[in-house]
């Protein structure tokens, strides 16, 4: 094989148990640059789930993706979709199945073809919907989140029927969503209405990601997630501020007082009867979190505990858009409505509908100087914690750390991924992984969005060693 791009060092022992390293490694580097050209072909399609937005780059990007799962080899390759609540259609997913042999699990490989807008334009360094390839990385949007995801399905699952042949019997179904990016507004009423075509015992969702370049992580841990705003209401209407200004407050003043009662003085959110835990088994160093935030010099970090627990075991509360006249257009009125947009992070173990019912009877109970306060609840999603002496989860960590070479993190992820919990309630017997191929510096959703190429593959072998064990053992405990 020519190719500019390192490959695995081969496994000197060949097998691990019944599981053949050493020619699973060759089939992953034989065709890794197919894979990556496939990746970049993905990447040139804009497939964005939103209204605002083409649907036909959307159906664009599910065809393609349904013709590389033909090539991967899979016969019964399907285009679904479900309508929306107000009957408009969903996003367009691909999913194939090829039936277990009797006695073999099947696994469920879940990734998503959408990708998020690229957004100001002005702040990439390349074309976002050109992938281009800059010292060991590949950007362009969708690099990582998660076409990346769908190819190191797709060129794991060729490698393994490629060494395997008639010896693989494992079931495998690829489940590759488009409407992700947008919330996974039918997720639920797709699971229902394809349920038994959905069934497997394990299921994979590359959607995360690993502990740094060179150091693979399993995901166990995902925090939930309940959103929606607050409005607070002082006038009627508005009134000219040199006339009544003094006697009342304008309304984005006091939304900016009620908005300071949500964390303490130390930043820890100071919401009563919200799930928060300081029992994490790994950390962060302050200096990697603040590089990889990109925390400005001098800006003292909030809350207390450590650094890990901050981002996977305790609520994080945000405010993310607000409703006041931008200073553009401001005129001298006492302005009589405000609205703030939030977004609350909770730990494992939280109940989302007892987290939003909190956050309601604070922003109530603290309206400043007896402003009225209207709750409009939005979104909700349950946390996410793997029980890492599964099977499936013994088999995940040794075939991370074969691949890499390095012992995987069992880490937690600060953000959510509501679907999971659709996932565990229509299948409450499943055993459901959360892997990924991004790393600390990937900047998912944000310009130059981008993917380390090392890690990818190492992804990719990582994968195939799993399906290649679980298909000789099954899951045994």
């Amino acid at each position: 094989m020519t190719s500019a791009h390192a490959e695995i060092p081969q496994n000197k022992q060949g097998h691990a148990g019944n599981t053949p390293v050493e020619e699973l490694s060759g089939a992953v580097n034989d065709s890794f640059d197919t894979t990556l050209e496939s990746l970049k072909e993905l990447v040139s399609i804009p497939g964005i789930a939103w209204a605002s937005f083409d649907p036909k780059e959307l159906d664009r990007s599910a065809d393609a993706v349904a013709a590389l799962v033909k090539a991967a080899g899979m016969d019964d390759v399907r285009i679904l979709r479900c309508d929306k609540a107000d009957g408009t259609p969903g996003g367009p997913a691909v999913v194939a199945r090829r039936p277990a042999e009797d006695g073999k699990p099947t696994i469920l490989l879940y990734a998503h073809h959408d990708v998020q807008p690229p957004g100001d334009r002005s702040l990439w360094n390349s074309e976002p919907f050109v992938a281009e390839e800059r010292e060991g990385r590949l950007y362009g949007r969708g690099a990582a989140d998660d076409k990346a995801g769908i190819m190191a399905h797709l060129a794991a699952y060729r490698a393994v029927t490629q060494v395997l042949g008639d010896g693989f019997g494992l079931g495998v179904t690829f489940f590759f969503e488009g409407e992700e990016e947008a919330g996974s507004p039918t997720f639920r009423t797709f699971l229902e209405e394809h349920q038994e075509l959905l069934r497997a015992d394990v299921i994979v969702v590359a959607d995360s990601s690993n502990w740094k370049v060179g150091v693979p992580a399993l995901t166990t841990s995902l925090r939930g997630l309940v959103d929606g705003t607050f409005e607070v209401r002082v006038l009627d209407h508005a009134v000219h501020s040199g006339m009544f200004g003094g006697p009342v407050l304008d309304a984005p003043t006091l939304l900016a007082r009620l908005i300071a009662t949500l964390h303490d003085d130390d930043g820890n959110v100071a919401v009563a009867g919200l799930v928060a835990r300081d029992d994490v088994a790994v950390d962060l160093a302050e200096e990697d979190y603040r590089a990889d935030a990109s925390v400005l010099d001098g800006v003292k970090l909030a809350g207390s505990g450590t650094i890990a627990s901050r981002l996977w075991t305790k609520p994080a509360l945000s405010i993310i858009g607000m409703d006041v006249p931008s200073v553009d257009v401001a005129s001298n009125t006492l302005i009589p409505a405000a609205r703030a947009k939030f977004s609350m992070r909770l730990a494992p173990g939280q109940d989302p509908g007892s987290a939003m019912d909190a956050l309601k009877a604070h922003v109530e109970s603290h309206a400043p100087f007896g402003a009225k306060v209207t709750f409009t609840p939005g979104e909700r999603g349950n946390a996410f914690s793997t029980d890492t002496s599964s099977a499936a989860a013994k088999v995940a960590l040794w075939a991370l750390g074969e691949s890499w070479g390095v012992k995987p993190v069992e880490m937690g992820i600060g953000g959510s991924i509501p679907f999971i919990a659709d996932l565990m309630e229509v299948y409450p017997d499943v055993q459901i992984l959360v892997t990924g191929v991004e790393d600390p510096d990937s900047r998912a959703h944000s310009a130059n969005e981008s993917l380390h190429i090392g890690d990818f593959r190492h992804a990719v072998l990582a994968e195939a060693l799993m399906l290649a064990r679980l298909n000789a053992e099954g899951l045994k405990g």
